[in-house]
Protein backbone atom coordinates (compact mmCIF):
# COMPACT_ATOMS: atom_id res chain seq x y z
CA UNK A 1 0.00 0.00 0.00
CA UNK A 2 1.74 3.38 -1.23
CA UNK A 3 0.66 6.55 0.91
CA UNK A 4 -2.09 8.30 -1.52
CA UNK A 5 -1.87 11.73 -0.02
CA UNK A 6 2.14 12.01 -0.47
CA UNK A 7 2.21 10.60 -4.34
CA UNK A 8 -0.89 13.45 -4.86
CA UNK A 9 0.95 15.86 -3.39
CA UNK A 10 4.26 15.09 -5.53
CA UNK A 11 2.03 14.95 -8.57
CA UNK A 12 0.51 17.85 -8.31
CA UNK A 13 3.96 19.81 -7.38
CA UNK A 14 5.82 18.48 -10.34
CA UNK A 15 2.88 19.31 -13.04
CA UNK A 16 2.53 22.99 -11.46
CA UNK A 17 6.28 23.62 -11.18
CA UNK A 18 7.77 21.62 -13.61
CA UNK A 19 5.25 21.65 -16.51
CA UNK A 20 5.07 17.91 -16.15
CA UNK A 21 1.33 16.43 -16.89
CA UNK A 22 0.21 13.79 -14.03
CA UNK A 23 -0.36 10.86 -16.96
CA UNK A 24 3.55 10.83 -17.68
CA UNK A 25 4.24 10.88 -13.70
CA UNK A 26 1.69 7.72 -13.21
CA UNK A 27 2.73 6.12 -16.66
CA UNK A 28 6.63 6.47 -14.96
CA UNK A 29 5.30 4.89 -11.54
CA UNK A 30 3.65 1.82 -13.28
CA UNK A 31 6.59 1.23 -15.52
CA UNK A 32 8.94 1.22 -12.24
CA UNK A 33 6.61 -1.11 -10.58
CA UNK A 34 6.40 -3.74 -13.37
CA UNK A 35 10.04 -3.67 -13.72
CA UNK A 36 10.31 -4.00 -10.09
CA UNK A 37 8.12 -7.05 -9.98
CA UNK A 38 9.88 -8.65 -13.02
CA UNK A 39 13.00 -8.21 -11.33
CA UNK A 40 12.17 -9.90 -8.17
CA UNK A 41 9.59 -12.59 -9.77
CA UNK A 42 9.49 -12.38 -13.12
CA UNK A 43 10.98 -15.29 -16.06
CA UNK A 44 12.73 -14.10 -18.46
CA UNK A 45 11.39 -13.46 -21.53
CA UNK A 46 7.91 -11.85 -19.85
CA UNK A 47 6.41 -9.18 -20.62
CA UNK A 48 4.96 -7.80 -17.18
CA UNK A 49 2.89 -4.59 -16.76
CA UNK A 50 1.49 -2.72 -13.98
CA UNK A 51 -1.47 -0.20 -13.53
CA UNK A 52 -1.48 1.39 -10.08
CA UNK A 53 -5.24 3.01 -9.16
CA UNK A 54 -4.57 6.55 -7.22
CA UNK A 55 -7.90 6.26 -5.39
CA UNK A 56 -7.07 2.81 -4.11
CA UNK A 57 -3.46 2.75 -4.11
CA UNK A 58 -3.07 -0.48 -5.10
CA UNK A 59 -1.07 -2.07 -8.24
CA UNK A 60 -2.42 -4.89 -10.57
CA UNK A 61 0.36 -7.02 -12.20
CA UNK A 62 -0.33 -8.46 -15.68
CA UNK A 63 1.44 -10.68 -18.28
CA UNK A 64 1.59 -9.94 -22.25
CA UNK A 65 1.38 -12.33 -24.97
CA UNK A 66 1.28 -11.73 -28.33
CA UNK A 67 -0.62 -13.47 -30.49
CA UNK A 68 1.34 -15.39 -33.03
CA UNK A 69 1.65 -18.55 -35.57
CA UNK A 70 4.06 -19.94 -37.91
CA UNK A 71 3.94 -17.34 -40.33
CA UNK A 72 5.02 -14.56 -37.56
CA UNK A 73 7.58 -17.25 -35.75
CA UNK A 74 10.36 -19.65 -35.97
CA UNK A 75 9.88 -22.51 -33.84
CA UNK A 76 12.55 -24.97 -32.29
CA UNK A 77 12.49 -27.42 -34.77
CA UNK A 78 12.50 -24.99 -37.84
CA UNK A 79 15.30 -23.06 -35.95
CA UNK A 80 17.58 -25.74 -36.05
CA UNK A 81 17.03 -26.10 -39.75
CA UNK A 82 17.58 -22.42 -40.64
CA UNK A 83 20.92 -22.82 -38.93
CA UNK A 84 22.06 -25.49 -40.89
CA UNK A 85 21.14 -24.13 -44.28
CA UNK A 86 23.15 -20.49 -44.72
CA UNK A 87 21.19 -17.62 -46.28
CA UNK A 88 22.75 -16.79 -50.00
CA UNK A 89 22.95 -13.12 -50.66
CA UNK A 90 20.44 -12.93 -53.05
CA UNK A 91 17.60 -14.69 -50.70
CA UNK A 92 15.97 -11.91 -48.44
CA UNK A 93 16.76 -12.87 -44.63
CA UNK A 94 14.05 -14.08 -42.18
CA UNK A 95 12.78 -11.20 -40.13
CA UNK A 96 10.24 -13.21 -37.82
CA UNK A 97 11.23 -13.82 -34.51
CA UNK A 98 12.11 -16.81 -32.45
CA UNK A 99 8.97 -18.35 -30.57
CA UNK A 100 9.13 -17.83 -26.65
CA UNK A 101 6.17 -19.07 -24.67
CA UNK A 102 6.58 -16.72 -22.05
CA UNK A 103 5.71 -13.81 -24.60
CA UNK A 104 3.87 -15.19 -27.36
CA UNK A 105 0.51 -17.27 -27.35
CA UNK A 106 -0.52 -19.25 -30.69
CA UNK A 107 -3.80 -17.80 -32.43
CA UNK A 108 -5.58 -21.34 -31.96
CA UNK A 109 -4.85 -21.04 -28.20
CA UNK A 110 -5.58 -17.28 -28.00
CA UNK A 111 -8.92 -18.06 -29.66
CA UNK A 112 -9.89 -20.02 -26.83
CA UNK A 113 -9.57 -17.27 -24.68
CA UNK A 114 -10.71 -14.69 -26.78
CA UNK A 115 -12.98 -15.89 -29.86
CA UNK A 116 -12.40 -12.43 -32.43
CA UNK A 117 -8.34 -12.62 -31.50
CA UNK A 118 -6.07 -11.89 -34.16
CA UNK A 119 -2.33 -12.08 -35.14
CA UNK A 120 -0.94 -9.10 -33.90
CA UNK A 121 -3.45 -8.61 -30.89
CA UNK A 122 -2.32 -8.93 -27.11
CA UNK A 123 -3.74 -11.15 -24.50
CA UNK A 124 -3.24 -10.48 -20.75
CA UNK A 125 -3.20 -13.12 -17.87
CA UNK A 126 -3.25 -11.70 -14.37
CA UNK A 127 -0.46 -12.14 -11.95
CA UNK A 128 -0.04 -12.43 -8.33
CA UNK A 129 0.42 -9.58 -6.40
CA UNK A 130 3.43 -8.64 -4.28
CA UNK A 131 4.23 -6.01 -2.18
CA UNK A 132 8.12 -7.11 -0.91
CA UNK A 133 10.31 -6.20 -3.20
CA UNK A 134 14.75 -6.44 -2.94
CA UNK A 135 16.31 -3.86 -2.91
CA UNK A 136 18.26 -4.30 -6.42
CA UNK A 137 14.39 -4.49 -7.37
CA UNK A 138 13.18 -1.12 -5.71
CA UNK A 139 16.87 0.64 -6.52
CA UNK A 140 15.89 -0.40 -10.34
CA UNK A 141 11.94 1.39 -9.89
CA UNK A 142 13.68 4.17 -8.86
CA UNK A 143 16.19 4.90 -11.74
CA UNK A 144 12.87 4.42 -13.94
CA UNK A 145 10.74 6.64 -12.50
CA UNK A 146 13.56 9.36 -12.49
CA UNK A 147 14.65 8.78 -15.97
CA UNK A 148 11.02 9.32 -17.21
CA UNK A 149 10.52 11.99 -15.40
CA UNK A 150 13.29 13.85 -16.87
CA UNK A 151 12.08 12.42 -20.44
CA UNK A 152 8.40 13.94 -19.32
CA UNK A 153 10.44 17.06 -18.25
CA UNK A 154 12.12 17.35 -21.76
CA UNK A 155 9.17 17.11 -23.44
CA UNK A 156 7.46 20.11 -21.47
CA UNK A 157 10.27 22.00 -21.93
CA UNK A 158 10.62 21.58 -25.55
CA UNK A 159 6.69 22.39 -26.45
CA UNK A 160 7.41 25.65 -23.85
CA UNK A 161 9.95 26.75 -26.30
CA UNK A 162 9.25 25.89 -29.22
CA UNK A 163 5.89 27.88 -28.73
CA UNK A 164 8.13 30.86 -28.29
CA UNK A 165 10.74 30.42 -30.69
CA UNK A 166 11.55 33.59 -32.76
CA UNK A 167 10.43 36.07 -29.69
CA UNK A 168 12.03 38.33 -27.05
CA UNK A 169 12.68 36.29 -23.93
CA UNK A 170 14.24 37.26 -20.46
CA UNK A 171 17.27 35.34 -18.85
CA UNK A 172 19.96 35.66 -16.36
CA UNK A 173 23.92 35.64 -17.28
CA UNK A 174 25.11 32.30 -15.90
CA UNK A 175 28.83 32.36 -16.88
CA UNK A 176 31.32 33.48 -19.50
CA UNK A 177 33.36 30.82 -21.80
CA UNK A 178 35.48 31.97 -24.47
CA UNK A 179 33.61 34.93 -24.88
CA UNK A 180 30.18 32.63 -24.98
CA UNK A 181 27.68 33.87 -22.43
CA UNK A 182 25.61 31.02 -20.99
CA UNK A 183 21.95 32.51 -19.66
CA UNK A 184 19.77 30.75 -17.41
CA UNK A 185 16.13 30.82 -18.81
CA UNK A 186 14.50 29.16 -15.90
CA UNK A 187 13.84 25.61 -17.17
CA UNK A 188 16.43 25.60 -19.92
CA UNK A 189 20.26 27.33 -20.62
CA UNK A 190 20.45 28.81 -23.64
CA UNK A 191 23.72 30.28 -25.18
CA UNK A 192 25.05 33.53 -26.75
CA UNK A 193 27.66 32.77 -28.68
CA UNK A 194 30.00 35.48 -29.56
CA UNK A 195 29.04 36.39 -32.78
CA UNK A 196 25.71 37.23 -32.24
CA UNK A 197 26.17 39.33 -29.19
CA UNK A 198 26.50 43.11 -29.96
CA UNK A 199 29.71 44.49 -30.16
CA UNK A 200 31.31 46.60 -27.57
CA UNK A 201 28.38 45.15 -24.95
CA UNK A 202 29.75 43.47 -21.30
CA UNK A 203 27.86 41.25 -19.35
CA UNK A 204 28.16 40.83 -15.93
CA UNK A 205 27.12 37.39 -13.58
CA UNK A 206 23.80 37.59 -12.37
CA UNK A 207 22.98 40.08 -14.89
CA UNK A 208 19.20 39.99 -16.58
CA UNK A 209 19.55 40.19 -20.24
CA UNK A 210 16.65 40.43 -23.33
CA UNK A 211 17.26 38.23 -26.16
CA UNK A 212 15.62 36.90 -29.39
CA UNK A 213 15.46 32.84 -29.08
CA UNK A 214 16.69 32.03 -32.99
CA UNK A 215 16.40 28.26 -32.07
CA UNK A 216 15.16 25.16 -30.11
CA UNK A 217 17.58 22.04 -29.85
CA UNK A 218 16.87 19.17 -28.05
CA UNK A 219 20.35 17.38 -27.00
CA UNK A 220 20.79 14.11 -25.10
CA UNK A 221 21.54 16.09 -22.11
CA UNK A 222 17.85 18.17 -22.57
CA UNK A 223 16.51 21.02 -24.12
CA UNK A 224 19.21 24.17 -25.50
CA UNK A 225 17.69 27.06 -26.37
CA UNK A 226 20.49 29.63 -29.24
CA UNK A 227 20.19 33.12 -28.55
CA UNK A 228 21.00 36.17 -30.21
CA UNK A 229 21.24 39.77 -29.78
CA UNK A 230 22.65 40.52 -33.01
CA UNK A 231 19.47 38.99 -35.68
CA UNK A 232 17.81 41.92 -37.36
CA UNK A 233 14.56 39.89 -36.50
CA UNK A 234 15.50 40.87 -32.79
CA UNK A 235 15.32 44.43 -33.61
CA UNK A 236 11.90 44.17 -35.88
CA UNK A 237 10.55 42.23 -32.32
CA UNK A 238 12.02 45.11 -30.02
CA UNK A 239 9.54 47.73 -32.54
CA UNK A 240 6.57 45.46 -32.35
CA UNK A 241 6.78 46.07 -28.27
CA UNK A 242 7.26 49.58 -28.12
CA UNK A 243 5.00 50.16 -31.59
CA UNK A 244 1.46 49.44 -31.15
CA UNK A 245 0.51 49.67 -34.87
CA UNK A 246 2.66 46.90 -35.89
CA UNK A 247 0.87 44.50 -33.18
CA UNK A 248 -2.54 45.74 -34.42
CA UNK A 249 -1.07 44.87 -38.26
CA UNK A 250 -1.51 48.78 -39.32
CA UNK A 251 2.08 48.99 -40.05
CA UNK A 252 4.55 46.47 -41.14
CA UNK A 253 8.45 45.93 -41.26
CA UNK A 254 8.98 45.09 -44.88
CA UNK A 255 12.70 44.88 -44.34
CA UNK A 256 15.55 44.91 -42.40
CA UNK A 257 19.54 45.72 -42.64
CA UNK A 258 21.59 45.26 -39.65
CA UNK A 259 25.47 45.86 -38.66
CA UNK A 260 24.38 45.04 -35.23
CA UNK A 261 26.11 47.61 -32.46
CA UNK A 262 26.69 50.32 -35.39
CA UNK A 263 23.70 50.84 -37.31
CA UNK A 264 20.41 49.80 -39.06
CA UNK A 265 18.06 50.52 -41.54
CA UNK A 266 14.53 49.36 -41.40
CA UNK A 267 11.70 49.67 -44.13
CA UNK A 268 8.42 49.86 -43.58
CA UNK A 269 4.63 50.29 -45.18
CA UNK A 270 1.18 51.14 -43.72
CA UNK A 271 -1.95 49.74 -44.28
CA UNK A 272 -3.85 52.09 -43.43
CA UNK A 273 -4.24 55.46 -45.53
CA UNK A 274 -4.55 57.77 -42.45
CA UNK A 275 -1.26 56.47 -40.05
CA UNK A 276 2.46 57.16 -41.21
CA UNK A 277 4.61 54.26 -40.96
CA UNK A 278 7.73 56.19 -40.18
CA UNK A 279 6.22 58.58 -37.74
CA UNK A 280 4.45 55.41 -35.76
CA UNK A 281 7.79 54.27 -35.83
CA UNK A 282 9.92 57.44 -34.71
CA UNK A 283 6.81 58.01 -31.85
CA UNK A 284 6.41 61.59 -30.10
CA UNK A 285 9.58 63.47 -29.75
CA UNK A 286 11.35 60.20 -30.80
CA UNK A 287 10.67 58.39 -28.13
CA UNK A 288 9.60 54.78 -29.69
CA UNK A 289 12.95 54.79 -31.82
CA UNK A 290 14.99 56.12 -28.80
CA UNK A 291 13.72 53.25 -26.44
CA UNK A 292 14.60 50.39 -29.05
CA UNK A 293 18.34 52.47 -29.65
CA UNK A 294 19.02 51.94 -25.71
CA UNK A 295 18.63 48.70 -25.68
CA UNK A 296 21.04 47.97 -28.49
CA UNK A 297 23.65 50.25 -26.80
CA UNK A 298 22.67 53.21 -28.99
CA UNK A 299 22.85 51.87 -32.39
CA UNK A 300 21.50 54.05 -35.13
CA UNK A 301 18.37 53.29 -36.67
CA UNK A 302 17.62 55.11 -40.33
CA UNK A 303 13.56 54.10 -40.76
CA UNK A 304 12.29 54.51 -44.18
CA UNK A 305 9.13 53.84 -45.67
CA UNK A 306 8.99 50.97 -48.51
CA UNK A 307 8.17 51.48 -51.54
CA UNK A 308 6.77 49.17 -54.51
CA UNK A 309 8.79 51.45 -57.02
CA UNK A 310 12.31 49.87 -56.91
CA UNK A 311 13.88 53.67 -58.09
CA UNK A 312 11.85 55.28 -55.48
CA UNK A 313 12.95 52.19 -52.54
CA UNK A 314 16.49 52.60 -53.54
CA UNK A 315 16.73 56.45 -53.25
CA UNK A 316 14.46 56.30 -49.93
CA UNK A 317 17.20 53.46 -48.75
CA UNK A 318 20.51 55.97 -49.25
CA UNK A 319 19.17 58.13 -46.56
CA UNK A 320 20.38 60.85 -45.59
CA UNK A 321 22.11 61.59 -48.89
CA UNK A 322 20.18 63.37 -51.52
CA UNK A 323 19.91 61.22 -55.06
CA UNK A 324 19.79 62.81 -58.47
CA UNK A 325 18.84 59.85 -60.47
CA UNK A 326 18.27 56.07 -60.37
CA UNK A 327 19.35 53.79 -63.00
CA UNK A 328 18.26 50.22 -63.20
CA UNK A 329 19.72 47.13 -65.16
CA UNK A 330 16.84 44.42 -64.16
CA UNK A 331 18.45 41.52 -65.69
CA UNK A 332 22.08 42.17 -63.41
CA UNK A 333 19.91 42.72 -60.31
CA UNK A 334 22.00 46.53 -60.13
CA UNK A 335 21.15 50.41 -59.74
CA UNK A 336 23.35 53.30 -60.71
CA UNK A 337 22.61 55.63 -58.54
CA UNK A 338 23.76 59.46 -59.51
CA UNK A 339 24.71 62.13 -56.94
CA UNK A 340 26.13 65.10 -56.95
CA UNK A 341 29.92 65.17 -55.67
CA UNK A 342 29.27 66.71 -52.39
CA UNK A 343 26.62 63.81 -51.67
CA UNK A 344 28.90 61.37 -52.42
CA UNK A 345 30.69 60.51 -49.31
CA UNK A 346 27.39 60.43 -47.43
CA UNK A 347 25.66 58.14 -49.95
CA UNK A 348 28.46 55.63 -49.46
CA UNK A 349 29.31 56.19 -45.67
CA UNK A 350 31.89 55.65 -43.57
CA UNK A 351 33.69 52.04 -44.79
CA UNK A 352 31.16 51.93 -47.22
CA UNK A 353 28.23 51.48 -44.80
CA UNK A 354 25.75 53.55 -45.97
CA UNK A 355 25.47 51.87 -49.36
CA UNK A 356 26.18 48.59 -47.89
CA UNK A 357 23.00 48.21 -45.68
CA UNK A 358 21.22 49.90 -48.39
CA UNK A 359 22.15 46.84 -51.13
CA UNK A 360 20.94 44.35 -48.25
CA UNK A 361 17.72 46.45 -47.55
CA UNK A 362 16.25 46.41 -51.30
CA UNK A 363 18.37 43.52 -52.72
CA UNK A 364 19.63 45.29 -55.49
CA UNK A 365 23.56 45.70 -56.04
CA UNK A 366 24.46 49.90 -56.08
CA UNK A 367 27.11 51.80 -57.39
CA UNK A 368 27.17 55.10 -56.80
CA UNK A 369 28.13 57.84 -59.10
CA UNK A 370 29.00 61.23 -58.99
CA UNK A 371 27.32 64.06 -61.35
CA UNK A 372 30.43 64.95 -63.52
CA UNK A 373 31.50 68.95 -62.87
CA UNK A 374 31.20 69.50 -67.33
CA UNK A 375 28.16 67.76 -67.54
CA UNK A 376 26.63 69.54 -64.42
CA UNK A 377 28.05 72.89 -65.79
CA UNK A 378 26.60 72.41 -69.26
CA UNK A 379 23.43 71.47 -67.63
CA UNK A 380 23.16 74.74 -66.07
CA UNK A 381 24.04 77.12 -68.99
CA UNK A 382 21.79 74.63 -70.68
CA UNK A 383 19.13 75.50 -68.50
CA UNK A 384 19.67 79.30 -68.02
CA UNK A 385 19.51 79.38 -72.15
CA UNK A 386 15.74 78.35 -71.78
CA UNK A 387 15.32 80.70 -69.08
CA UNK A 388 16.20 83.96 -71.14
CA UNK A 389 14.45 82.32 -74.24
CA UNK A 390 11.15 81.77 -72.32
CA UNK A 391 11.68 85.79 -71.11
CA UNK A 392 12.17 86.91 -74.29
CA UNK A 393 9.10 85.13 -75.45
Amino acid sequence: MFDLKVINSVLTQLEEERGIPKEKILEAIEMALATAYKKEYGKRGQIVRAAFDLNSGKAEFLQVKKVVDASTVIFEDEAAELESKMPSADEPSDDREYYDSEKHILLEDAKKIKKDAQLGDEIVFPLESKNDYGRIAAQTAKQVIIQKIREAEKVSVFQEYGEREGEIVNGTVQRMERGNIFVDMGRASGLLPFEEQIPGEHYRQGERVRVYLSRVEETPRGVFLRLSRAHPKFLAKLFEIEVPEIKAGAVEVKAIAREAGSRSKIAVASNDPHIDPVGSMVGQRGVRVSTVMSELGGEKIDIIEWSAEPEKFIEDSLSPAKVVKVALNTEEQKATVTVNEDQQSLAIGKGGQNVRLAAKLTGWKIDIQPVKKDSAEAGEVESSEKVEAVEEK
